[in-house]
């Protein structure tokens, strides 16, 4: 679509952007957005923090912006990196750090977060309101706590609408009460119906309250934020806001996750083609042959992720013939555990991060574990089925969502596309996995189950369609 089509323009506020910067699936989800939109009409840049490792990925870059920041000199700059159109504040006293964007080498969260996301807002604001001189959005689009003061930092009128999604509602960006000055936020402003949350500033309540439109990242996930059991004690703003709340999913980026292109792994569009990579896996980590699934893993290791239920459950799935290959880092309990259960011959465990090892791990396992206890909608699950690669997960949030359960309705249907459990317990979990082991041993029925996933829709065209629809929506009159 041509820039004399181009019907809105949009300011994305992420604190994070794959391939740039990532610690999640927030990331992967700003990074794709910009190209899924744009046959929509949509004009979207990107406002990232120039974190260290951000700074040195970006060449030609432009300055567009000064202005003073917590105490520091702040630039805006433009720049163009991997298909994206980017604004980076440039503030090395809040964002030149080495190692975790969001923790300090103690592992916990840097002391001045508050102001280093605040600082993004306040940015994200002036650009709203024509700090540039030759492009203000119609809409800003912030992603999750980080960018979710933007509307305390706005004037009444004259300014564009918001539009907040809520990738984890666990995550509030609290603050004590004393830097209610320094952030630059009106004492008024601190009420229930504004951003207290239990005598605490809380970023993500502020962007609850003021944004125009609330979206979260899967239809389940949005009726679950209403309920006090995954509300995360803002289930009753949520429900006051339920008529402004959509839920829609996310996509994947079918261009960097497609295993008939995939340059990390032997190339297959067919589920036939998976052999060759379950082979080099097994090669890679020295696993034996075996007769059950080889399953894979590729997440945070938390209790959020339910690792804790498939540690404990390992026994049963190695009993029957099953093998597990695990990438992750997170719980030091957890990571511990772990390392301890691949003393065992047909498990492996990589601790830590590496993106190319995760495409050879979804497009070389037969399945892919994901007992997370909440999931506002998961990415790993579309991987797998996008690779042909068999989900079994739980019945919670976007993984409700997206993947069709092997009932005997559903098998019987041929529409099947993996297991889910329900309860999201230690027993649930292990019948889960008799399930699945089941059906890897039923050939033809497994082969069906591949040949669904394969074909079943994961990339972004409905979601941006319905994302571009909403900025319409509430874009100001002209």
């Amino acid at each position: 679509m041509g820039q004399n089509q181009i019907m809105t323009r949009v300011l994305s506020v992420t604190s994070e952007c794959a391939p740039l910067v990532k610690t999640g699936g927030l990331a992967d989800v700003a990074g794709a957005l910009p190209g899924a939109l744009a046959e929509h009409g949509v004009e979207m840049r990107t406002l990232l923090p120039g974190y260290r490792q951000v700074m040195a990925q970006l060449s030609g870059i432009k300055t567009v912006h000064k202005l003073s920041l917590f105490g520091g000199t702040a630039e805006v700059k433009s720049a163009n990196a991997a298909g994206l159109d980017l604004l980076i504040l440039d503030a090395p006293h809040l964002f030149d750090r080495p190692g975790n964007i969001y923790l300090g080498p103690d592992g916990k969260d840097w002391p001045d977060n508050p102001e280093r996301f605040a600082a993004l807002s306040q940015v994200a604001a002036k650009i709203g309101t024509g700090a540039l001189p030759d492009w203000t959005p119609d809409v800003i689009h912030a992603h999750d706590w980080q960018a979710a003061l933007i509307p305390e930092y706005l004037p009444k009128a004259g300014r564009p609408s918001v539009v907040l999604t809520i990738h984890n509602i666990a995550f509030h960006g609290l603050a004590d009460v004393e830097k209610m000055k320094v952030l630059g936020l009106e004492k008024a402003r601190f009420t229930r119906d504004g951003f207290e949350f239990w005598g605490k500033i809380s970023a993500l309540k502020a962007g609850l309250m003021g944004a125009d439109k609330l979206t979260t990242v899967s239809p389940t996930y949005a009726g679950e934020l209403m309920t006090e059991h995954f509300g995360m004690g803002l289930d009753g703003v949520m429900r006051h806001r339920r008529a402004d709340l959509s839920g829609i999913l996310n996509g994947i980026d079918e261009d960097v996750w497609n295993p008939a292109t995939d340059p990390l792994i032997a190339h297959y569009k067919t589920a036939a083609g998976k052999s060759k990579n379950k082979k080099a896996l097994r090669r890679e980590f020295g696993l034996p042959d075996a007769d059950g699934p080889l399953c894979v893993v590729v997440s945070r290791l938390t209790g959020q992720k339910g690792l804790d239920l498939l540690l404990d459950c390992l026994p049963n799935l190695l009993a029957q013939g099953g093998q597990l290959v695990l990438l992750g880092s997170g719980d030091p309990h957890l990571e511990d555990g772990f390392r301890r259960a691949a003393e065992d011959p047909n498990v492996a465990v990589t601790i830590g991060y590496d993106e190319a090892l995760s495409h050879r791990l979804i497009a070389g396992g037969d399945a892919i574990l994901i007992p997370s206890r909440f999931e506002p909608c998961g990415l790993t699950q579309l991987y797998g089925l996008q690779y042909g690669t068999i989900p079994l997960v739980a019945l919670t949030g976007g993984l409700a969502d997206t993947v069709i359960n092997a009932s005997p309705a559903a098998l019987a249907t041929g529409v099947a596309t993996g297991v889910q459990f329900h309860p999201i317990s230690h027993d649930s979990l292990n019948s889960a996995l008799d399930r699945l082991c089941s059906l890897y041993k039923d050939r033809k029925t497994w082969a069906q189950l591949q040949k669904n996933a394969l074909k079943q829709p994961v990339g972004w065209g409905p979601s941006a369609a319905a994302y571009a629809a909403l900025y319409k929506d509430v874009t100001p009159p002209a």
